[in-house]
Protein backbone atom coordinates (compact mmCIF):
# COMPACT_ATOMS: atom_id res chain seq x y z
CA UNK A 1 0.00 0.00 0.00
CA UNK A 2 1.35 3.45 -0.90
CA UNK A 3 2.05 6.06 1.78
CA UNK A 4 -0.75 8.25 0.44
CA UNK A 5 -3.23 5.37 0.66
CA UNK A 6 -2.14 4.53 4.23
CA UNK A 7 -2.59 8.14 5.32
CA UNK A 8 -5.97 8.26 3.62
CA UNK A 9 -7.19 5.09 5.32
CA UNK A 10 -6.24 6.54 8.70
CA UNK A 11 -7.91 9.83 7.85
CA UNK A 12 -11.15 8.16 6.84
CA UNK A 13 -11.59 5.82 9.80
CA UNK A 14 -14.38 7.99 11.19
CA UNK A 15 -16.53 7.78 8.07
CA UNK A 16 -19.51 5.62 8.95
CA UNK A 17 -20.36 4.83 5.33
CA UNK A 18 -16.93 3.35 4.64
CA UNK A 19 -17.55 -0.26 3.53
CA UNK A 20 -14.17 -1.67 4.55
CA UNK A 21 -13.90 -3.69 7.75
CA UNK A 22 -12.23 -1.81 10.61
CA UNK A 23 -10.93 -3.00 13.95
CA UNK A 24 -13.54 -0.94 15.78
CA UNK A 25 -16.15 -3.43 14.61
CA UNK A 26 -14.40 -5.99 16.79
CA UNK A 27 -16.05 -9.06 18.20
CA UNK A 28 -19.57 -7.73 17.62
CA UNK A 29 -18.98 -7.69 13.86
CA UNK A 30 -17.75 -11.27 14.00
CA UNK A 31 -20.70 -12.39 16.13
CA UNK A 32 -23.14 -11.04 13.55
CA UNK A 33 -21.73 -13.28 10.83
CA UNK A 34 -23.92 -16.28 9.95
CA UNK A 35 -22.26 -19.63 10.58
CA UNK A 36 -24.24 -21.85 8.23
CA UNK A 37 -25.32 -21.54 4.62
CA UNK A 38 -29.00 -21.63 5.60
CA UNK A 39 -28.44 -18.60 7.85
CA UNK A 40 -26.74 -16.61 5.09
CA UNK A 41 -29.16 -14.03 3.65
CA UNK A 42 -29.00 -12.89 0.03
CA UNK A 43 -26.73 -13.94 -2.87
CA UNK A 44 -29.17 -16.73 -3.69
CA UNK A 45 -27.46 -17.97 -6.85
CA UNK A 46 -24.07 -18.06 -5.13
CA UNK A 47 -25.57 -19.96 -2.19
CA UNK A 48 -27.29 -22.45 -4.47
CA UNK A 49 -24.14 -23.29 -6.44
CA UNK A 50 -21.90 -23.27 -3.41
CA UNK A 51 -24.25 -25.64 -1.60
CA UNK A 52 -23.91 -28.15 -4.44
CA UNK A 53 -20.11 -27.94 -4.43
CA UNK A 54 -19.95 -28.36 -0.64
CA UNK A 55 -22.30 -31.36 -0.64
CA UNK A 56 -20.29 -33.01 -3.43
CA UNK A 57 -17.02 -32.53 -1.53
CA UNK A 58 -18.56 -33.97 1.65
CA UNK A 59 -19.89 -37.03 -0.18
CA UNK A 60 -16.47 -37.71 -1.68
CA UNK A 61 -14.80 -36.92 1.67
CA UNK A 62 -12.26 -34.66 0.00
CA UNK A 63 -11.23 -31.03 0.03
CA UNK A 64 -13.45 -28.52 -1.75
CA UNK A 65 -11.94 -27.12 -4.94
CA UNK A 66 -10.18 -23.76 -4.59
CA UNK A 67 -12.66 -20.84 -4.53
CA UNK A 68 -12.38 -17.22 -5.57
CA UNK A 69 -14.97 -14.67 -4.40
CA UNK A 70 -14.95 -11.19 -5.89
CA UNK A 71 -17.18 -8.17 -5.60
CA UNK A 72 -17.55 -4.85 -3.74
CA UNK A 73 -16.28 -4.57 -0.15
CA UNK A 74 -18.66 -5.57 2.63
CA UNK A 75 -20.94 -7.96 0.71
CA UNK A 76 -20.00 -11.18 2.54
CA UNK A 77 -16.85 -12.69 1.02
CA UNK A 78 -15.15 -13.32 4.37
CA UNK A 79 -18.41 -14.56 5.85
CA UNK A 80 -18.76 -17.12 3.06
CA UNK A 81 -15.29 -18.47 3.84
CA UNK A 82 -16.37 -18.97 7.46
CA UNK A 83 -19.60 -20.63 6.33
CA UNK A 84 -17.71 -23.06 4.06
CA UNK A 85 -15.38 -24.09 6.89
CA UNK A 86 -18.33 -24.68 9.22
CA UNK A 87 -20.28 -26.64 6.60
CA UNK A 88 -17.28 -28.88 5.88
CA UNK A 89 -16.33 -29.19 9.55
CA UNK A 90 -12.71 -28.15 8.96
CA UNK A 91 -10.32 -25.58 10.41
CA UNK A 92 -10.14 -22.08 8.93
CA UNK A 93 -6.86 -20.18 8.67
CA UNK A 94 -7.23 -16.48 7.86
CA UNK A 95 -4.66 -14.10 6.39
CA UNK A 96 -4.45 -11.37 3.76
CA UNK A 97 -2.38 -10.70 0.67
CA UNK A 98 -0.34 -7.79 2.10
CA UNK A 99 0.40 -9.77 5.29
CA UNK A 100 2.32 -12.44 3.36
CA UNK A 101 5.59 -10.60 2.82
CA UNK A 102 7.98 -13.48 2.04
CA UNK A 103 7.66 -16.93 0.47
CA UNK A 104 8.59 -18.34 3.86
CA UNK A 105 5.47 -16.79 5.39
CA UNK A 106 3.29 -18.63 2.88
CA UNK A 107 5.25 -21.86 3.38
CA UNK A 108 4.69 -21.64 7.15
CA UNK A 109 0.93 -21.22 6.62
CA UNK A 110 0.67 -24.12 4.19
CA UNK A 111 2.76 -26.60 6.18
CA UNK A 112 0.62 -26.01 9.28
CA UNK A 113 -2.62 -26.97 7.53
CA UNK A 114 -4.32 -30.28 8.30
CA UNK A 115 -6.09 -32.49 5.77
CA UNK A 116 -9.01 -30.69 4.05
CA UNK A 117 -8.37 -27.46 5.97
CA UNK A 118 -9.36 -24.11 4.48
CA UNK A 119 -6.91 -21.24 3.97
CA UNK A 120 -8.58 -17.86 3.41
CA UNK A 121 -6.55 -15.05 1.81
CA UNK A 122 -8.32 -11.70 1.78
CA UNK A 123 -7.36 -9.06 -0.81
CA UNK A 124 -5.48 -11.76 -2.67
CA UNK A 125 -4.82 -9.42 -5.61
CA UNK A 126 -2.31 -7.55 -3.43
CA UNK A 127 -0.09 -10.59 -2.97
CA UNK A 128 3.38 -10.18 -4.48
CA UNK A 129 4.20 -12.06 -7.66
CA UNK A 130 7.15 -13.99 -6.22
CA UNK A 131 4.82 -15.37 -3.54
CA UNK A 132 2.28 -16.34 -6.20
CA UNK A 133 4.98 -18.50 -7.81
CA UNK A 134 5.20 -20.51 -4.59
CA UNK A 135 1.43 -20.84 -4.47
CA UNK A 136 1.02 -22.35 -7.96
CA UNK A 137 2.41 -25.85 -7.23
CA UNK A 138 0.71 -25.80 -3.82
CA UNK A 139 -2.68 -25.25 -5.45
CA UNK A 140 -2.21 -27.71 -8.29
CA UNK A 141 -0.03 -30.50 -6.90
CA UNK A 142 -0.24 -29.88 -3.13
CA UNK A 143 3.52 -29.57 -2.90
CA UNK A 144 6.15 -26.96 -2.01
CA UNK A 145 9.49 -26.62 -3.78
CA UNK A 146 12.07 -25.19 -1.38
CA UNK A 147 15.67 -24.19 -2.22
CA UNK A 148 18.20 -25.06 0.49
CA UNK A 149 21.64 -23.48 0.46
CA UNK A 150 23.25 -21.05 -1.96
CA UNK A 151 25.49 -21.20 -4.99
CA UNK A 152 26.73 -24.51 -6.43
CA UNK A 153 25.72 -26.41 -3.29
CA UNK A 154 22.09 -25.27 -3.43
CA UNK A 155 19.53 -27.99 -3.85
CA UNK A 156 15.80 -28.18 -4.18
CA UNK A 157 13.58 -30.35 -2.01
CA UNK A 158 9.87 -30.94 -2.33
CA UNK A 159 7.51 -30.95 0.65
CA UNK A 160 4.19 -32.73 0.31
CA UNK A 161 1.21 -30.78 1.59
CA UNK A 162 -2.14 -32.10 2.81
CA UNK A 163 -5.10 -31.61 0.50
CA UNK A 164 -6.48 -28.18 1.36
CA UNK A 165 -8.87 -25.56 -0.01
CA UNK A 166 -7.66 -22.06 -0.83
CA UNK A 167 -10.38 -19.41 -0.69
CA UNK A 168 -9.37 -16.05 -2.12
CA UNK A 169 -11.33 -12.82 -1.82
CA UNK A 170 -10.79 -9.66 -3.79
CA UNK A 171 -12.50 -6.40 -4.61
CA UNK A 172 -10.48 -6.13 -7.84
CA UNK A 173 -10.57 -9.38 -9.77
CA UNK A 174 -9.07 -7.67 -12.81
CA UNK A 175 -5.80 -7.18 -10.95
CA UNK A 176 -5.31 -10.91 -10.40
CA UNK A 177 -2.70 -12.45 -12.65
CA UNK A 178 -4.22 -14.91 -15.18
CA UNK A 179 -2.11 -17.89 -13.95
CA UNK A 180 -3.44 -17.43 -10.41
CA UNK A 181 -7.05 -16.80 -11.46
CA UNK A 182 -7.11 -19.87 -13.70
CA UNK A 183 -6.10 -22.16 -10.84
CA UNK A 184 -9.36 -21.53 -8.97
CA UNK A 185 -11.99 -24.16 -9.71
CA UNK A 186 -14.89 -22.10 -8.31
CA UNK A 187 -15.15 -18.41 -9.22
CA UNK A 188 -18.20 -16.56 -7.89
CA UNK A 189 -19.19 -12.90 -7.97
CA UNK A 190 -21.02 -11.34 -5.01
CA UNK A 191 -23.24 -8.39 -5.91
CA UNK A 192 -24.65 -5.53 -3.90
CA UNK A 193 -27.83 -6.39 -1.97
CA UNK A 194 -31.40 -5.37 -2.60
CA UNK A 195 -33.06 -3.41 0.25
CA UNK A 196 -35.40 -6.34 1.00
CA UNK A 197 -32.47 -8.68 1.75
CA UNK A 198 -30.70 -6.00 3.78
CA UNK A 199 -33.86 -5.47 5.85
CA UNK A 200 -33.87 -9.18 6.73
CA UNK A 201 -30.22 -8.90 7.79
CA UNK A 202 -31.00 -5.86 9.95
CA UNK A 203 -33.91 -7.69 11.63
CA UNK A 204 -31.79 -10.78 12.30
CA UNK A 205 -28.84 -8.82 13.66
CA UNK A 206 -30.95 -6.54 15.84
CA UNK A 207 -32.07 -9.64 17.73
CA UNK A 208 -28.44 -10.71 18.17
CA UNK A 209 -27.60 -7.23 19.46
CA UNK A 210 -30.43 -7.50 21.99
CA UNK A 211 -32.80 -4.84 20.70
CA UNK A 212 -36.07 -5.11 18.78
CA UNK A 213 -36.35 -3.41 15.40
CA UNK A 214 -39.65 -2.75 13.66
CA UNK A 215 -40.10 -3.84 10.04
CA UNK A 216 -40.41 -0.24 8.82
CA UNK A 217 -37.27 0.75 10.71
CA UNK A 218 -35.30 -2.17 9.27
CA UNK A 219 -36.42 -1.17 5.77
CA UNK A 220 -35.39 2.44 6.42
CA UNK A 221 -31.91 1.36 7.49
CA UNK A 222 -31.63 -1.02 4.54
CA UNK A 223 -32.48 1.66 1.98
CA UNK A 224 -29.69 3.90 3.30
CA UNK A 225 -26.98 1.21 3.45
CA UNK A 226 -25.66 1.40 -0.14
CA UNK A 227 -26.55 -2.23 -0.77
CA UNK A 228 -23.84 -3.36 1.67
CA UNK A 229 -24.50 -5.56 4.74
CA UNK A 230 -21.42 -4.25 6.54
CA UNK A 231 -22.70 -0.69 6.31
CA UNK A 232 -26.18 -1.84 7.37
CA UNK A 233 -24.68 -3.49 10.47
CA UNK A 234 -22.65 -0.39 11.27
CA UNK A 235 -25.68 1.88 10.97
CA UNK A 236 -27.75 -0.53 13.06
CA UNK A 237 -25.21 -0.40 15.89
CA UNK A 238 -25.09 3.40 15.85
CA UNK A 239 -28.90 3.65 15.79
CA UNK A 240 -29.02 1.21 18.70
CA UNK A 241 -26.77 3.62 20.62
CA UNK A 242 -29.13 6.54 20.00
CA UNK A 243 -32.16 4.41 20.92
CA UNK A 244 -30.73 3.06 24.17
CA UNK A 245 -29.47 6.46 25.30
CA UNK A 246 -32.97 7.84 24.69
CA UNK A 247 -34.33 5.15 27.05
CA UNK A 248 -36.18 3.23 24.36
CA UNK A 249 -36.11 -0.56 23.87
CA UNK A 250 -37.43 -0.73 20.31
CA UNK A 251 -36.03 0.85 17.14
CA UNK A 252 -38.99 2.49 15.45
CA UNK A 253 -38.98 4.05 11.99
CA UNK A 254 -39.11 7.51 13.54
CA UNK A 255 -36.15 6.69 15.82
CA UNK A 256 -34.18 5.27 12.89
CA UNK A 257 -34.84 8.33 10.71
CA UNK A 258 -33.90 10.68 13.55
CA UNK A 259 -30.63 8.85 14.20
CA UNK A 260 -29.76 8.70 10.50
CA UNK A 261 -30.37 12.44 10.19
CA UNK A 262 -27.95 13.03 13.06
CA UNK A 263 -25.44 10.83 11.26
CA UNK A 264 -26.04 12.94 8.12
CA UNK A 265 -27.11 9.93 6.04
CA UNK A 266 -29.85 10.88 3.58
CA UNK A 267 -32.62 8.68 2.17
CA UNK A 268 -30.40 7.28 -0.60
CA UNK A 269 -27.40 6.59 1.61
CA UNK A 270 -25.34 9.66 0.67
CA UNK A 271 -23.30 11.09 3.52
CA UNK A 272 -21.87 14.54 4.10
CA UNK A 273 -18.74 13.90 2.01
CA UNK A 274 -20.78 12.71 -0.97
CA UNK A 275 -23.11 15.69 -0.90
CA UNK A 276 -20.26 18.16 -0.45
CA UNK A 277 -18.41 16.74 -3.46
CA UNK A 278 -21.48 16.81 -5.69
CA UNK A 279 -22.41 20.33 -4.57
CA UNK A 280 -18.91 21.61 -5.37
CA UNK A 281 -19.11 20.14 -8.88
CA UNK A 282 -22.46 21.88 -9.44
CA UNK A 283 -21.66 25.25 -7.85
CA UNK A 284 -18.01 25.68 -8.73
CA UNK A 285 -17.75 23.89 -12.05
CA UNK A 286 -21.23 24.11 -13.56
CA UNK A 287 -21.87 20.40 -13.17
CA UNK A 288 -18.56 19.37 -14.77
CA UNK A 289 -16.51 18.07 -16.32
CA UNK A 290 -13.84 18.50 -13.66
CA UNK A 291 -10.63 16.51 -13.23
CA UNK A 292 -10.34 14.22 -10.21
CA UNK A 293 -7.20 15.98 -8.95
CA UNK A 294 -8.93 19.35 -9.09
CA UNK A 295 -12.02 17.89 -7.43
CA UNK A 296 -9.97 16.29 -4.64
CA UNK A 297 -8.25 19.61 -3.94
CA UNK A 298 -11.58 21.46 -3.89
CA UNK A 299 -13.17 18.94 -1.52
CA UNK A 300 -10.07 18.70 0.67
CA UNK A 301 -9.68 14.93 0.31
CA UNK A 302 -7.15 12.63 -1.33
CA UNK A 303 -7.66 11.37 -4.87
CA UNK A 304 -7.84 7.76 -3.61
CA UNK A 305 -10.72 8.76 -1.34
CA UNK A 306 -12.67 10.18 -4.26
CA UNK A 307 -11.95 7.21 -6.54
CA UNK A 308 -12.28 4.29 -4.11
CA UNK A 309 -14.85 5.42 -1.53
CA UNK A 310 -17.07 8.14 -3.00
CA UNK A 311 -17.33 7.53 -6.73
CA UNK A 312 -18.37 3.86 -7.02
CA UNK A 313 -21.69 4.36 -5.24
CA UNK A 314 -22.40 7.73 -6.85
CA UNK A 315 -21.86 6.21 -10.29
CA UNK A 316 -24.05 3.23 -9.38
CA UNK A 317 -27.02 5.43 -8.39
CA UNK A 318 -26.59 7.54 -11.53
CA UNK A 319 -25.46 10.79 -9.90
CA UNK A 320 -21.96 10.92 -11.38
CA UNK A 321 -20.34 9.93 -14.66
CA UNK A 322 -16.69 9.60 -15.61
CA UNK A 323 -15.71 11.08 -18.96
CA UNK A 324 -12.32 11.50 -20.68
CA UNK A 325 -12.42 15.17 -19.68
CA UNK A 326 -13.36 14.58 -16.03
CA UNK A 327 -16.31 13.99 -13.69
CA UNK A 328 -19.82 15.26 -14.44
CA UNK A 329 -23.00 15.17 -12.38
CA UNK A 330 -26.32 14.10 -13.90
CA UNK A 331 -29.84 15.46 -13.92
CA UNK A 332 -30.76 12.98 -11.18
CA UNK A 333 -28.12 14.54 -8.95
CA UNK A 334 -29.45 18.06 -9.55
CA UNK A 335 -32.94 16.90 -8.62
CA UNK A 336 -31.84 15.02 -5.50
CA UNK A 337 -29.82 17.95 -4.14
CA UNK A 338 -32.52 20.49 -5.03
CA UNK A 339 -30.60 22.42 -7.69
CA UNK A 340 -32.05 23.58 -11.00
CA UNK A 341 -30.05 23.09 -14.18
CA UNK A 342 -29.17 26.22 -16.11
Amino acid sequence: MSMAKEEESLKFDDRIMKPEFSLEDGEVELSLRPKRLEEYIGQEKVKENLGVFIDAAKKRNEALDHCLFYGPPGVGKTTLATVIANELGVNLRVTSGPAIERPGDLAALLTNLAENDLLFIDEIHRMMRNIEEVLYPAMEDFGLDIIIGKGPSARSIRLDLPKFTLVGATTRAGQLSPPLRDRFGVILRLDLYEPESLAKIVKRNSCILGINCEEDAAQEIAERSRGTPRIANRLLKRIRDFTEVAGERIITKMAAKSALEKLEIDELGLDNIDRRMLTIIIKNYGGGPVGVETLAAAVGEEVVTIEDICEPFLIQVGFLVRTPRGRCVTGLCYKHLGFSRL
